[in-house]
């Protein structure tokens, strides 16, 4: 990361968005036309090359999130908040450089060869020990796959719920909803990766695994099938979010990530982020509601 050239109105300017773009309100208070003119001012020198915005996400990466696994196309959800997010600070998109950077290298502490990573990761507390994260761009909401014979399927009720034999990934945050929200009165099984707890699943092992809602898509209709590639699986539904989100992921202490808040803040005010989220993420917005689990 190159060294922040300050100048005095700069300092002020950039401890304002500082304390604005982590606040409480930073959303609503960050989308303020001086402050994102400050930061089309400013961002250029907090980039890792000059004129450019160096973006990093997986290899291979898959619908909705972006489309025919071309990041730089500025089709799918990803990397079209990505191009929005570099017009909005003043980067046009031939000045947009795409790298590779593999999913659990990406919130590893140390420096960096990206200005930012977007790559459906997650914020947790730990991650944010060693990286920075924005705001969010995307709410996640925990869902329930099970199969397609199972009694879940249509006796799905919050009580109801409670009496399943799930299972999860250790350390996730489906199994996190599990154990916080949902309550079981029968033993999770934790698995060490997620393919363990998907065949365990398909074995009958146990009924249910919870997932965020873009993985149980894919799990339901494209992981857990038969011989002859025909889904096995259901996703059933969602709960509601209860503050999970992806967030922009950024080296520790990256000043880039106060003015990404600023330009994520105008996306939103001004139904940027709703519109395309509209346009890419339907098959996830429209999977149906779970009641909440009152806390």
């Amino acid at each position: 990361m190159r060294t922040l050239k300050i100048t005095v109105s700069g300092v002020l300017a950039m401890a304002t968005l500082s304390a604005l773009s982590f606040g409480a309100n930073s959303l609503a208070q960050a989308a303020t036309p001086s402050a994102l003119t400050t930061c089309q001012t400013t961002v250029k020198s907090q980039v890792h090359n000059a004129n450019k915005l160096t973006i990093a996400t997986d290899n291979p990466v898959y619908e909705p999130w972006f489309i025919d696994n071309k990041p730089s196309s500025g089709k799918g959800y990803e990397s079209a908040v990505a191009y929005a997010i570099g017009a909005a600070l003043g980067f046009k998109a031939s000045n947009v450089n795409w790298i590779s950077e593999p999913f659990d290298s990406s919130y590893a502490p140390g420096a960096k060869s990206f200005d930012f990573d977007i790559n459906e990761i997650s914020y947790t507390a730990d991650r944010a020990q060693v990286v920075t994260f924005s705001k969010s761009y995307y709410s996640v909401q925990q869902s329930i796959v099970t199969l397609k014979t199972s009694g879940l399927v249509k006796n799905h009720s919050a009580s109801a719920l409670r009496n399943y034999v799930y299972g999860d990934q250790v350390g996730t945050t489906g199994l996190a909803y599990i154990t916080n929200h949902i309550k079981p009165t029968k033993a999770v099984r934790v698995f060490n990766t997620l393919d363990l707890a998907v065949a365990a699943l398909q074995a009958k092992q146990i009924d249910a695994v919870v997932v965020d809602t873009p993985t149980g898509n894919y799990m339901a209709n494209y992981q857990i099938v038969d011989s002859k590639e025909k889904s096995l699986a259901t996703q059933v539904g969602q709960f509601a979010s209860v503050g999970e989100y992806y967030g922009l992921l950024f080296q520790k202490n990256n000043p880039l990530a106060a003015c990404v808040n600023v330009a994520l803040a105008g996306l939103t005010a001004n139904g940027t982020l709703a519109k395309l989220s509209k346009q890419y993420l339907g098959m996830f917005n429209n999977v149906p509601k779970l009641t909440p689990f009152k806390p």
